[in-house]
């Protein structure tokens, strides 16, 4: 498959925040590490706020097939699944933009911190589709942003067995709940 230079700015932006943080990213280093001219960057990227932009919009279509996963194979699987991702670009796609947000937040637009948290607010609204207990939705969200939070982290997880008897668990609750 071949990469297109806007991506691989943005891998390079990526793997920049990952590994040094937000202080590390400056339009030189991210073109030196995208094997591109400040030039070529600039073509893409007018701008550090427009390269962060870039970066969440990316992360919020790649969720947009996340969530067409989760309707065809049942919303709460499918949150729970995609939050133990094996995939270490999505995985690095958010640690990336989390790091951002906690470090040199006037580089984001708000354009990208709406891309973070509509992200963030879809897999809420497609909960509460099929989750009619607040308590149950509750825990529901709480147990996938902790498996995601453990996963983008890089902590050990707990095994797949473990994780496989908590998703079936959580949503055999949702279908008793429903016939209640």
């Amino acid at each position: 498959m071949k990469t297109n230079k806007r991506d691989l700015i943005l891998d390079a932006l990526q793997d920049i925040l990952v590994n040094d943080g937000t202080a590390a990213v400056t339009l030189e280093a991210v073109a030196a590490a995208a094997g591109v001219s400040k030039g070529g960057l600039l073509y893409h990227f007018p701008s550090k706020s427009a390269l962060y932009t870039g970066l969440a919009k990316r992360l919020r279509e790649a969720e947009e097939l996340e969530f067409a996963r989760a309707r065809q194979q049942g919303i709460v699987e499918g949150f729970l699944r995609s939050s133990i991702t094996e995939s270490t670009e999505g995985k690095a796609g958010y640690w990336a933009l989390l790091t951002a947000l906690q470090g040199r937040r006037e580089d984001l637009t708000d354009e990208a911190v709406e891309h973070l948290h509509y992200v963030f607010n879809e897999w809420s609204v497609l909960l509460a589709e099929e989750v009619d207990d607040p308590a149950l939705l509750g825990i529901i969200r709480l147990v996938g942003d902790g498996l995601f939070l453990t996963a983008i982290s890089g902590l050990p997880q707990a095994g797949p067995e473990v994780i496989d008897a908590v998703v079936e668990r959580l949503v055999s609750l949702v279908e008793v709940d429903k016939q209640a």
